[in-house]
C-alpha cells in the first residue's frame, strides 16, 4: 500500500522517456508501388532469389534443366550442318511439360501458401494495397516465372539456329509461334496453379493438388485419346484435349499457330474446333482470376 500523500512529488524512480518517435515525411509511393513491389518479390521468390540457399536448389536445377536439352539439340544441330532443329518451338513446352508441372507444383504453394499459413493477408491490406492489387501481382509473378522457364529454351535453340545459319525467316517465325505459346501455357498453368495452392494454407496439399490437376490430368487424358484411336473412335480424340491443361495448349497451337499436334495420329484439332479450345483456355484464365479475387475476399478479413 503506498503511503504517499496526494500532492507529494513524484518519486525519483518514475521517468518520461524521450524515445525520439518523429512522423515519416517522406514520399508516400502509393498502392502501384506496392504492387510492383510484391510482383518483383514473387517473381524472385519463384527462383529462391533473396531466400536461402536451400530454396535456390530445386527452381535452379528445374531450369538447367529445361535449358541443357535446347542446348544440346542446338549443338547437335550445328554439328550435323542440319538445315533445321530436330523439335518445333512449339513443342518444346509440351515435351518438357513434366518439368514445368513439377516447378508450378514446388513454387505455386510458396508463393501463397505461406501468407495463408502465417496469416499475414490482413497485414498486405493494411497498406495501401487492396485486393486486387495482391492477386495481380500474385497472378502476374507466377505468369512470370513460368514464361521466363519456358521462354529462355526457345531462345537458345533460336541463337542457335541462327549460328548454324538456318533460314532466318523461317526460324524468327518459329520462335515467335513458340513465344505466343508459351505464354498462353504461363498464364493457363500459373492461374491454376495459383488456385489450386491458395485452397489451403497446407504446402504439402497444394502440391499434391496441382500435381494432379496438371501432370495426372495429363496422364489420363493421353491414355484415353490412346485408347479411342486405337479403338477406331477417331472423332473424339480431339474433343477429349478439352479435360487437360497440356492437351489444351496442344490443341490451340496446333489449330492457329502452325505446330505439329501430339495428339495420336497427330489428330489435332481444326481452326473450328481450335476455338473451342482457345474459349476453354481463356474461360479458364479469367475462372481462375475470378476465383482467386473470391477467395482473398473471405482470408483478408
Amino acid at each position: 500500500m503506498s503511503t504517499q500523500t496526494p500532492g507529494a512529488a513524484a518519486p525519483e524512480t518514475a521517468r518520461i522517456h524521450n524515445i525520439g518517435y518523429r512522423h515519416y515525411d517522406g514520399a508516400r509511393l502509393g498502392r502501384a508501388y506496392a504492387r510492383r513491389s510484391l510482383f518483383a518479390q514473387s517473381v524472385r521468390g519463384a527462383y529462391g532469389l533473396g531466400r536461402s540457399a536451400k530454396s535456390k536448389v530445386l527452381p535452379m536445377i528445374l531450369f538447367a534443366v529445361m535449358c541443357v536439352p535446347a542446348a544440346i539439340m542446338v549443338a547437335v544441330a550445328i554439328a550435323t550442318k542440319a538445315n533445321k532443329l530436330p523439335l518445333e518451338y512449339t513443342n518444346y513446352a509440351i515435351v518438357t511439360q513434366g518439368v514445368i508441372g513439377i516447378f508450378l507444383a514446388a513454387q505455386a504453394p510458396q508463393s501463397v501458401s505461406r501468407d495463408l499459413r502465417f496469416k499475414s493477408i490482413p497485414l498486405y491490406f493494411s497498406r495501401p494495397i487492396e485486393r486486387i492489387d495482391y492477386v495481380v501481382a500474385k497472378f502476374g509473378a507466377m505468369a512470370s516465372a513460368l514464361f521466363v522457364l519456358t521462354a529462355v529454351p526457345l531462345l537458345i535453340l533460336y541463337v542457335g539456329a541462327l549460328l548454324g545459319k538456318m533460314d532466318f525467316a523461317t526460324q524468327t517465325k518459329g520462335v515467335a509461334q513458340g513465344l505466343v505459346s508459351v505464354a498462353l501455357l504461363a498464364l493457363l498453368y500459373g492461374g491454376l496453379g495459383l488456385v489450386m495452392a491458395a485452397l489451403t494454407p497446407r504446402r504439402g496439399f497444394g502440391v499434391a493438388a496441382v500435381i494432379a490437376t496438371l501432370i495426372i490430368s495429363f496422364g489420363a487424358v493421353s491414355t484415353v485419346q490412346a485408347i479411342a484411336w486405337e479403338t477406331g473412335s477417331t472423332g473424339v480424340v480431339k474433343w477429349l484435349g478439352l479435360f487437360s491443361p497440356a492437351t489444351l495448349i496442344d490443341g490451340v497451337q496446333t489449330a492457329f499457330l502452325g505446330a505439329s499436334s501430339n495428339f495420336p495420329g497427330r489428330a489435332g484439332p481444326d481452326a473450328g474446333v481450335g476455338v473451342v479450345y482457345l474459349l476453354v483456355v481463356l474461360a479458364l484464365i479469367a475462372g481462375s482470376y475470378g476465383v482467386l479475387m473470391r477467395r482473398y475476399r473471405k482470408v483478408g478479413l
